[in-house]
């Protein structure tokens, strides 16, 4: 066999171009063959064009009279085919808590947008394990994840189901990891948005206004971020002398979260002000101010963190932190990407923004 050229592109036995050898020419699906013969070109300048490998050896005019006749064929190259030639699926595996919590439908958002600038698809599995519920064996969707994904990116309150997920003995053992909201220094890559500032500000803005009964909805969810809320916390109360505080504990529902928040306003020494773990525990706090008469901001202040579409919908308006979901999702999945192309990615922090709104005020004198 003729040794191979550089930039020249593998020809099958039959001579058809490796992209194309997975089609079945009875099929009637056209080929790289049909686009050169339509361009009046070769199939190797077709092949030059798809793979994006034309700069400097083919002229633009050929480029675009190549992709005119694959858009008049309606021509794709065989991906599958090439990438099994490189030995990579060009495929990563996003997995979340849930896609139907606003915040992390924005993250996968971010993922998909940075993946598919670098000619990546995402995979998106919301984990089928309820945070705080008993965990129970997973099937795993892939017959063998490490030939069927390059890498995985993964929030930290999803990672317990990795090992099932994957069918590996520990979080994505033997595939490039690159982990969300999660401790940094602790083995993988970290893209995290800066929490902890944010629950600082928020906690200091409503002392500021001076409040000193101060409680808050915690969600009950085991994760370095919702640790890292409660430690921010604490901190900022402990900063001013007086300040008495006390918390519940819930699930991450709007139900869940009234129950919680009726319980701490229905104690010997209600609060003038509520901290929310997220904006969907301070839905549960309005309903609860409601269900006993209580007027926000006037008899009781409240705060989510988030700022999802509905903080602005809510009557008065939410004061939040916000918090770059699409940001965080692109952060990630850039480095996951430059960490299958062989860089080591520093670990990223975004800014968390602190929103002032109209639920909080001073408290009643």
């Amino acid at each position: 066999m003729p040794a191979r050229t550089k930039g020249t592109p593998h020809v099958s036995p039959t001579g058809t171009p490796a992209d194309d050898q997975a089609a079945d020419p009875r099929s009637g699906r056209p080929t790289s063959k049909d686009v050169a013969k339509l361009a009046g070109v070769s199939q190797s300048t077709v092949s030059l064009v798809h793979a994006g490998k034309w700069p400097g050896r083919v002229s633009e005019r050929t480029v675009r009279a190549v992709n005119e006749a694959s858009a008049a064929l309606g021509y794709r190259p065989n991906q599958a085919a090439r990438h099994l030639r490189l030995g990579t699926t060009r495929t990563v595996l996003l997995v979340v808590p849930a896609l139907t919590n606003p915040f992390f439908g924005a993250v996968h958002t971010g993922a998909s947008h940075a993946a598919a600038a670098r000619d990546f698809s995402v995979v998106v599995y919301p984990s089928p394990v309820a945070a705080g519920a008993e965990r129970t064996p997973v099937a795993s969707p892939f017959a063998a994840a490490h030939t069927a994904l390059d890498g995985v990116l993964a929030s930290s309150t999803a990672v317990e189901t990795l090992s099932d997920l994957l069918g590996t003995a520990g979080p994505g053992a033997g595939l490039p990891l690159v982990m969300l909201d999660s401790q940094p220094g602790a083995g993988a890559p970290t893209a995290n948005i800066a929490i902890a500032d944010g629950m600082s500000a928020l906690t200091t803005h409503l002392l500021g206004l001076g409040h000193r009964r101060v409680a808050r909805l915690c969600a009950e969810i085991d994760s370095w971020t919702f640790a890292s809320r409660e430690a921010a916390f604490r901190d900022a109360v402990r900063a001013v002398a007086g300040t008495e505080t006390d918390h519940a504990r819930t699930p991450l529902t709007i139900p869940d979260a009234t129950a919680a928040a009726l319980t701490l306003l229905d104690g010997p020494t209600p609060p003038t002000a509520l901290v929310c773990d997220d904006d969907v525990l301070a839905v549960g706090a309005y309903k609860a101010a409601r269900a006993r008469g209580l007027r926000i901001p006037e008899d009781l202040s409240v705060t989510g963190i988030g700022d999802v579409a509905f903080a602005t919908v809510l009557e008065p308006e939410l004061t939040t932190v916000s918090l770059p979901a699409h940001e965080l999702g692109e952060a990630g999945m850039s480095a996951l990407l430059d960490l299958l192309d062989g860089r080591s990615p520093d670990d990223v922090s975004l800014p968390a923004e602190l929103l002032l709104r109209d639920s909080t005020a001073p408290p009643r004198a």
